[in-house]
């Protein structure tokens, strides 16, 4: 009996026999491009037969080389999940054999099988997903985007034309968005690709363009012994995988934000930059993002085209499309500078509002106590010894603090910055950095008892704060006087301290 090249893989990955399980033991994932079949303590993934703008799956000659890529490329990033790719032939009996020796009808690429759950888009639904994961996470992409190649042969701006070219193609295809709706999102993104294509160009000029992951969200994430892997990157058009690090990060950044996770989103790109010292193009963030929902938006209506509106994906689809708008706004920059002593709780509180200054995923965290970790050459939770904190070496750091922060507002983004902020003049530059860049600047003291501070500082573990009980009684017989800034009170709970900062920001 002669099988059916479309349904080829299916009848061989759909039997029992092949897997050595029960039939009701083989799970079925669908993609709008692949079909995975998982059973005993193995995942085979098999490419559908579709062509669209931005892959081609139409023979079994394309599919096979697609999978040969895939093992190649994931193995970058999880090689203890990808196994081997290999052929699906028809035999002699008419019916499909893996490996065998007649002709191709597809391929497929064996992987590992893992925990579903350790998924981080399952986890997110959760509510498992946890700063301290998702800055792990950032850490990992950083380490593989430093390794990635650098593809000098396209300018960084002809890069994102090259996408919203897809995207165009994407939105061109469907029904599910209004004709106008697109039209009008298509002529914000072209004038935003104009606004941003010299830095585009610099940055591509600097070796930011790499092969990179290409599909980086939370679904293509897992945790494998309690790490962070990528794996499922783009096989099948090194073009969409061949980009700006800062767009491949993202479309983890925009799935966060998407989902709710305002502050994780936050935290993920300023670890990021933290970990890649990538300090140009933060004020790029918003762009990709917005580019990136308009990828999910075509996608996901691509996927349902047959069902149109009656589909449940519908609506996920319109979101993003209107996620993708609300990203391209416009949002002025700005300097928020909070100071106060050890155990003010500054830093938490520069986190917590970082995410709701500036445009998406908020503003850039500039903290006093890891630019000084930076400039010793170690890693932020690293112990420095007392010698550190010389005068000298305090005033390099807040140089270095108003420097970044002038790098930022000079291109348009927002900031908020951290540290004791003790002396007048380390106070003075931060002004500075945002008068220099024509934009609104507005200080913060947080003041609590000694008693509290004292109690914060004694119960801290972790972190980048090196600060002793002994350093907060140096500072408090200092007596500093930041009567120019804005007072807040820092015995509060953390969300009602934000939300002071907040209404005082709006109403300024």
């Amino acid at each position: 009996m002669n099988v059916e090249h479309k349904s080829a893989a299916s009848v061989l990955l759909g039997d029992p026999d092949f897997h050595g399980v029960r039939k009701d033991e083989i799970e079925v994932i669908e993609t709008h491009i692949s079909r995975i079949f998982l059973a005993g303590d193995r995942a085979w993934k098999v490419k559908r037969e579709v062509a669209l703008p931005y892959v081609d799956f139409s023979t079994p000659e394309l599919r096979f080389a697609a999978c040969k890529k895939e093992i190649e490329l994931n193995s970058r990033t999880a090689p203890e999940l990808y196994i081997a790719a290999h052929r699906i032939t028809e035999e002699e009996n008419g019916m499909p054999a893996l490996d065998g020796a007649g002709k191709l009808l597809d391929g497929v690429v064996e992987m590992m099988r893992f925990d579903q759950d350790m998924l981080l888009d399952r986890m997110a639904l959760r509510g498992e997903l946890t700063p301290g994961l998702i800055s792990k996470t950032a850490h990992m992409i950083a380490a593989f985007h430093g390794e990635a190649a650098i593809d000098s042969t396209r300018t960084g701006s002809a890069m994102m034309a090259g996408v919203l070219d897809i995207n165009e193609a994407g939105f061109g295809r469907g029904q599910l968005f209004d004709p106008s709706d697109i039209a009008s999102l298509n002529r914000k993104f072209r004038a935003a690709l104009e606004k941003h294509a010299a830095l585009l160009d610099r940055r591509g000029e600097g070796g930011k363009v790499r092969h990179c992951h290409g599909d980086l969200h939370l679904r293509n994430i897992c945790l494998l012994d309690g790490e962070p892997r990528l794996f499922d990157c783009i096989e099948f058009n090194e073009d969409i995988a061949t980009v700006d690090v800062l767009y491949d990060l993202a479309f983890l950044l925009m799935d966060l934000w998407h989902r709710g996770f305002g502050d994780l989103a936050n935290l993920a790109a300023n670890r990021y930059i933290d970990e890649a010292e990538d300090q140009t193009g933060f004020t790029l963030l918003p762009f990709f993002m917005a580019v990136r929902a308009a990828v999910r938006a075509h996608v996901t209506a691509t996927a349902i085209a047959d069902k149109g509106a009656d589909d449940p994906r519908a609506d996920e689809a319109m979101s993003y499309f209107e996620l993708a708008g609300q990203l391209l706004q416009d949002h002025p920059p700005r300097l928020v500078t909070i100071a106060g002593l050890s155990g003010s709780g500054k830093t938490t509180v520069a986190e917590k509002l970082a995410s709701r200054v500036g445009a998406p995923p908020g503003a850039r965290i500039i903290e006093s106590d890891r630019i000084r970790k930076a400039l010793h050459g170690v890693s932020a939770e690293t112990r420095l010894p007392g010698e550190a904190y010389r005068r000298e070496i305090s005033e390099a750091v807040y140089q270095e603090m108003a420097r970044r922060a002038g790098v930022v507002l000079g291109e348009g983004g927002a900031v908020v910055s951290d540290g004791v902020f003790e002396r007048p003049a380390d106070r003075a530059r931060m002004e500075a950095a945002a008068r220099d860049c024509g934009v609104s600047f507005t200080g913060f003291w947080l003041e609590a008892d000694a008693a509290i501070l004292r109690r914060r500082v004694e119960a801290r573990h972790g972190g980048p704060s090196d600060a002793s009980t002994d350093v907060l009684a140096h500072q408090l017989e200092r007596d500093v006087d930041y009567s120019d800034w804005v007072r807040i009170d820092a015995a509060r709970d953390l969300d009602a301290i934000v939300a002071d900062i907040i209404e005082r920001l709006t109403s300024a």
